[in-house]
């Protein structure tokens, strides 16, 4: 019984559940992030290309 009532008490399990899905929501997060960022990143490429291709076909 007494081992029964002290696992009850005991929260360390709940933390490191806490700590899991802090890390799960900044991983959403950043990937997120990324992913909205690298279509940016990709159309500003195309472009710099596209220009770039146009200055040596002049």
């Amino acid at each position: 019984m007494k081992n029964i009532m002290r696992f009850l008490k005991d929260k360390s399990g709940a933390t490191a559940i806490e700590y899991g899905l802090i890390a799960a929501l900044i991983a959403v997060a950043v990937i997120s992030g990324v992913t909205a960022l690298g279509g940016n990143a990709e159309k500003t490429f195309q472009n710099v290309a596209t220009e770039i291709g146009k200055g040596a076909g002049s």
